[in-house]
C-alpha cells in the first residue's frame, strides 16, 4: 500500500472527531497486546472476519510506552509492563489514546501527534487497570489492588500528580457520564456513582450512587452505545446491563453461556449493535490473556497468532 494511503487512512480514523450522531458502516477495533507490549488499531470487524493472512495482523497503527521518548523518565521498561486498557477519547477536537498498564503506568497520548498529553507511575504494586478523561482535561484512574479511584488534575501539566482518593476495593473499570456529569467506577462487589468538586487544580470525589453487583468479580465497565446512560458490567461469571434511571441490572444472555463468563471487556458497535468481547483462552503462557477476538450477534471469532490480547474497544467516538 503506498505511503499516501496509509497516512489517509490512520487519519480517517485517528483524527477526524465522531459526532454524537455519526453511525459509521464499521467502527476500527483497538486491542491491548501484552505479548507485543503495544496498543493495536485493528480494521473493522467486517475486515476482521474476511482477513485470512495467516502471519500478518491487520494493523493500521499502533503504540507503545516502550517507543515514546518523552516518557523515558517514567520507565517504561518495568511501568508498562502488562498494559491492559486501551481507550479512545475526543476532546477539543482532538483524539487521544488512554492507556494503563499494570506495570504503573497511566497515560494519555495525542495520537495525531503521539505525544504525550499526561502521564504517571502509579506504581505496579496498585495494579492500574482502567482510565478516563474528563472534559476539564483531568484524568481518572483505577487500580485493583490499590483499591482506589483517583482523579488527577492532569489539566494543571502533563506530569501533573495533584489528585483526590476515594477508595473502592478491587476497582476495575472507570466511566464518565456527560449526560449526568457523573464518574462511575466499577469495583469487585459495588458499582459507584462519584460527583466531581473543587477545582480542576484540586478536585474532590464525592458518592452520590452505591449500588452492589448481582454477583462479585465486576471486571469491566463500558457505555451500552444503543442506549446511552446505560452500561455494560461484567462480573466473575456473567455479563449485565446496569439502567442507572432505573437502578437495576439486568443479565446479558449471549448464544453460548460460555462466552458470558471472565469477560475483560465489552462492547458494542453503533448502528449494527454487535458485540465485541474478550475472554481468556487458557491456551497460551498468559492465563488471563486470549488470543482470540469474540463477536456476537451475529457470532464469529478472529484467531491473532501471537498476540496475548488482555481488551479489545470499539475505536470512535467521544464520550
Amino acid at each position: 500500500m503506498p505511503r499516501t494511503t496509509v497516512v489517509g487512512l490512520c487519519c480517517l480514523l485517528l483524527c477526524a472527531p465522531a459526532t454524537a450522531d455519526a453511525r459509521p458502516p464499521g467502527w476500527a477495533v483497538a486491542v491491548v497486546d501484552q505479548a507485543s507490549r503495544r496498543v493495536l488499531l485493528l480494521q473493522s470487524a467486517e475486515e476482521l472476519m474476511a482477513y485470512q493472512g495467516p502471519t500478518r495482523l491487520p494493523v493500521v497503527w499502533e503504540w507503545s510506552a516502550d517507543r515514546a521518548a518523552d516518557l523515558a523518565d517514567l520507565r517504561p521498561a518495568r511501568s508498562w509492563t502488562d498494559p491492559d486498557e486501551a481507550k479512545s477519547r475526543i476532546r477539543e477536537g482532538r483524539r487521544y489514546l488512554l492507556a494503563t498498564a499494570s506495570g504503573g503506568l497511566a497515560v494519555v497520548v495525542d495520537t495525531a501527534t503521539g505525544a504525550t498529553r499526561w502521564a504517571t507511575d502509579v506504581g505496579g504494586s496498585a495494579n492500574p487497570h482502567s482510565i478516563e478523561l474528563l472534559p476539564d482535561g483531568n484524568v481518572a484512574v483505577v487500580a485493583s489492588t490499590g483499591g482506589w479511584v483517583r482523579l488527577y488534575a492532569a489539566s494543571q501539566g502533563p506530569r501533573a500528580t495533584t489528585h483526590a482518593t476515594h477508595l473502592l476495593p478491587g476497582a476495575h473499570g472507570v466511566r464518565w457520564d456527560r449526560r449526568t456529569g457523573l464518574l462511575w467506577a466499577l469495583g469487585d462487589d459495588r458499582l459507584i456513582a462519584l460527583r466531581i468538586g473543587g477545582t480542576p487544580a484540586a478536585p474532590t470525589l464525592t458518592t452520590v450512587r452505591s449500588r452492589r453487583l448481582p454477583e462479585p468479580g465486576g471486571h469491566d465497565l463500558a457505555p451500552v452505545l444503543a442506549a446511552p446512560g446505560r452500561f455494560w458490567v461484567s462480573t466473575a461469571t456473567g455479563l449485565w446491563r446496569y439502567d442507572p434511571a432505573a437502578d437495576r441490572f439486568a443479565p446479558v444472555r449471549l448464544a453460548d453461556p460460555a462466552d458470558e463468563r471472565d469477560v475483560k471487556s465489552i462492547g458494542d458497535e453503533p448502528g449494527t449493535g454487535r458485540l465485541l468481547t474478550v475472554a481468556p483462552d487458557h491456551t497460551g503462557p498468559c492465563d488471563w490473556c486470549a488470543s482470540v477476538l469474540t463477536l456476537h450477534r451475529p457470532e464469529g471469532t478472529r484467531v491473532l497468532r501471537g498476540t496475548q490480547l488482555y481488551k479489545a474497544r470499539w475505536w470512535g467516538g467521544g464520550w
